[in-house]
């Protein structure tokens, strides 16, 4: 099952966890070109409705930037060079529907998401290949950590991890030894021969992919 069907590309949107895509990807990718179509929210809006039939809205304070893309492109990082692979994100505003259902969600104090509405599109981004990923790291003196890229993103330090591992295993990052306890990377000038390998090898058993080019509106 795929959401749309155009000519010479296959394209799916998903909304939900990417990593159910993985065996997907594997019967299309050898075969198909792909593109994973992956909704942010930029804005997003949590209204809650009540028994009465009343409801009450709030702008939440949380904004995802490109950066969050990277937390579900962690589970497919091998899949990320395949030459017919590529992904493309969108912005968003979000409008977040809750309902309260006791005895779940206690976090929420038994407010759960019943469904999500789409209000707008900001902006389209396509990635071709890692390399467009990679192009999302701010500047950093080589080597860095971890901690210096959620720190010059200003993203969580769960996040950053995600960035470095998934561009680790795409090619555009390499591990180079380690500072205390954290890691040190650099990025890889021009296509490295393990990176080479890897796509190689992604095309063959529909293992790895992407790219990655600007579009704006």
């Amino acid at each position: 099952m795929i959401d749309v069907v155009a000519p010479g590309l296959l394209i799916e949107v998903q909304t939900r966890s990417v990593g159910k895509m993985k065996t997907k990807l594997g019967a299309l990718l050898p075969d198909h070109r792909l593109r994973l179509v992956i909704p942010l929210a930029e804005n997003r809006w949590i209204e809650r409705r009540y028994d009465s039939g009343e409801r009450s809205r709030r702008r939440s304070p949380k904004h995802e930037s490109y950066l969050h893309l990277f937390s579900e492109l962690v589970s497919i990082a091998d899949v990320l060079p395949h030459p017919n692979l590529e992904i493309e994100t969108v912005m968003t505003d979000q409008l977040e529907l809750r309902e309260h259902v006791p005895g779940r969600a206690w976090r929420r104090r038994g407010w759960v998401v019943s469904s999500r509405e789409l209000i707008g599109v900001n902006e389209r981004r396509l990635f071709r290949d890692p390399a467009d990923l990679g192009r999302l790291l701010p500047e950093l003196p080589e080597p860095f950590t971890s901690r210096e890229v959620a720190a010059a993103s200003k993203v969580p330090a769960r996040l950053a991890g995600q960035i470095v591992y998934t561009l680790q295993r795409a090619g555009e990052l390499e591990r180079v030894g380690k500072r205390g306890n954290a890691y040190l990377y650099r990025r890889c000038v021009g296509l490295s021969e393990s990176t080479l390998e890897r796509s190689n090898a992604a095309a063959r058993s529909s293992g790895s992919g992407s790219t990655t080019l600007p579009e704006r509106r």
